[in-house]
């Protein structure tokens, strides 16, 4: 009888420019207790910047060697806008997460990081566990948050390549703050229109702001699958065109 344990998360839900990609991550346990020693935590417990990013990519080559399987879904711009225009951004998180399910091998668990997002899944896999702060509990769910962080900043980085010799240094980080205003501004008055990695159903004035309903702001996106492999990333530099601590983790 399998023993694997798959762990499923998001990184990029938030941001207003670029993709979100979802991972899952399938684990023996003789495997996640390997990956809690070395380190494997929550993806966001390791911070910001430039050292925590090389950590991350660190315990991702780990994860990736000692995991039975891992998975990614990248979720472009277009169709997170189309979702979201219709109000279904959970519906395709959902999407996403069933079909990392049915790509990997048979699980003793499931554990998918969300209680209110991915619990309607239980109707297709019963064992499936939908819990909040999954990342803090399951050592498969952490890995899957690291796979996804990495992958995630590696897409940006392709956006901040492919613009900061023409605007300047780009901070914030995606989201719809001060600093990505600062570049969309820019490039919206050079070009007339906001850059193609800006998903377009965020609100990017602070009335949108306002009066946005906060349940829309944050997952969804048209997907590929990339199973068992690194990701790869695309530095062209080509111009408009689309890029895109907590407690010590146990597995039961």
């Amino acid at each position: 009888m399998t023993r694997l344990v798959l762990g499923i998360d998001e990184a990029g839900r938030g941001p207003a420019l670029g993709a979100m990609v979802l991972a899952a991550v399938a684990l023996e346990p003789s495997a996640s207790r390997r990956l809690s020693r070395a380190g494997v935590a929550d993806s966001k417990s390791f911070g910001s910047g430039a050292d925590a990013h090389a950590v991350r990519c660190r315990l991702a080559t780990l994860i990736q060697a000692q995991a039975a399987f891992f998975s990614l879904e990248i979720c472009d711009v277009e169709t997170i806008d189309a979702y979201v225009n219709r109000g279904a951004l959970n519906v395709l998180e959902r999407e996403r997460a069933e079909a990392l399910v049915r790509a990997a091998p048979p699980c003793k668990r499931i554990v998918a990081d969300g209680k209110r997002m991915f619990s309607g899944l239980r109707v297709i896999f019963p064992h499936l566990e939908a819990t909040d702060r999954a990342e803090t509990k399951h050592v498969a769910v952490a890995a899957a948050s690291i796979l996804a962080k990495v992958h995630r900043d590696e897409l940006f980085s392709q956006i901040v390549a492919r613009y900061e010799p023409h605007f300047g240094l780009i901070r914030g980080g995606g989201y719809v703050n001060a600093c990505t205003r600062a570049f969309t501004d820019a490039y919206r008055a050079r070009f007339g229109t906001l850059p193609p990695e800006a998903r377009t159903s965020w609100p990017w004035t602070k009335q949108e702001e306002r009066t946005a309903d906060p349940g829309l702001i944050g997952r969804a996106g048209k997907s590929r699958r990339r199973a068992n492999r690194r990701p790869t990333t695309d530095s062209s530099p080509m111009l408009p065109v689309r890029a895109e601590t907590e407690q010590q983790t146990t597995e039961a």
